[in-house]
This record gives structure tokens, C-alpha cells and sequence, in this order.
């Protein structure tokens, strides 16, 4: 059983920066492919980034490309969102999740384990 913690949310102001966290407490971290997903209020999930197995290929959406960076660190078993120049639009619940195999996907129902999520609010 994979179990994803996340952690960095919080309130800050159009432009500002935060980074995101996930740690992993599987041994199979090297494994998977991770990714980030976030849900606003009254919105679908949508997806942000993901970072295949090996960390060489990173998927983003196209409104987060460019400001967001997707990076993993498997000594730590964490996964980072690097979030740069923030809009109000990014204001959502941002959720961790993993897959196996470690293929990348853009998909969030592919995903096999989640976070518990952490709250992003950009103020304007």
C-alpha cells in the first residue's frame, strides 16, 4: 500500500510562488509515475503535471506551462510542484497521486493512489 502525504498549500497573492509536496511511504517509489491534480469549487478535477518513473519525461497543462515545475527526488521518496507567478485561477485543492507502471499519464483516473490534498488560494 502506497500512502501519499502532501504538504507547501497555503494563501498567497497573484505572483507570488509556492512549492508542493509529496511524500510517499512505499518502497516502490522509483517505480511509479506521479503526478498533480487539482480541483477548484464547482469544478472537475483537472490535470497539472506529471513526471514519468525515471523523472526524464514531464507532462503539464497547457495553463500552468511554463509557471509550474514537476520535479522528483527518489532518496527522499517526494515528489515537488514548484508553482511560479500565480493566478487567482490556480486557487484549488491540489492532490498528489501515483501509478503503476511508471508511465506518465495525463489521465487522473489512471492514477492508483492519491493524497489527501492540500488547499492552494491565490488572492488577486
Amino acid at each position: 500500500q502506497v500512502q501519499l502525504v502532501e504538504s507547501g498549500g497555503g494563501l498567497v497573492q497573484a505572483g507570488d510562488s509556492l512549492r508542493l509536496s509529496c511524500a510517499s511511504s512505499g518502497r516502490t517509489f522509483s517505480n511509479y509515475a506521479w503526478g498533480w491534480v487539482r480541483q477548484a469549487p464547482g469544478k472537475e478535477r483537472e490535470f497539472v503535471a506529471a513526471i514519468n518513473w525515471n523523472g526524464v519525461i514531464t507532462y503539464y497543462a497547457d495553463s500552468v506551462k511554463g509557471r509550474f515545475t514537476i520535479s522528483r527526488d527518489s532518496a527522499k521518496n517526494t515528489v515537488y510542484l514548484q508553482m511560479n507567478s500565480l493566478k487567482p485561477e490556480d486557487t484549488a485543492v491540489y492532490y498528489c497521486a501515483g501509478r503503476f507502471p511508471g508511465i506518465v499519464t495525463v489521465e487522473p483516473e489512471m492514477y492508483n493512489y492519491w493524497g489527501q490534498g492540500t488547499q492552494v488560494t491565490v488572492s488577486s
